[in-house]
């Protein structure tokens, strides 16, 4: 049986990572919209808007600490997203020399 080399496309792994990433972070986006909304009806039906309110919503309280993870997450992929860029412009920019 034969060995077949499997040749890639200069930085084409980084470019696949930098998709999913994107994916990634718009999915989270959407989900961080969506948690704003359900935060906002929450308060609205209790009335309470101020956080530091004893009787404010367990819920909303819950949703919010959830969406402020979720951003914290995306912030980190773009941090990644950045490295990875900067890597695939590195590899063209060796491939040309």
């Amino acid at each position: 049986m034969k060995h077949q080399r499997h040749f890639e496309i200069p930085n084409a792994t980084a470019l696949r990572e930098a998709a999913v990433i994107r994916s990634i972070m718009d999915d989270l986006n959407r989900t961080v919209r969506l948690l704003e909304c359900e935060v906002a009806t929450e308060e609205e039906r209790a009335r309470i808007f101020d956080r530091s309110d004893s009787a404010y919503p367990m819920l909303a309280r819950t949703l919010a600490a959830r969406r402020e993870n979720l951003r914290g997450t995306m912030t980190v992929l773009e941090q990644r997203l950045t490295t990875v860029k900067a890597a695939s412009a590195e590899a063209v920019a060796a491939s040309w020399e």
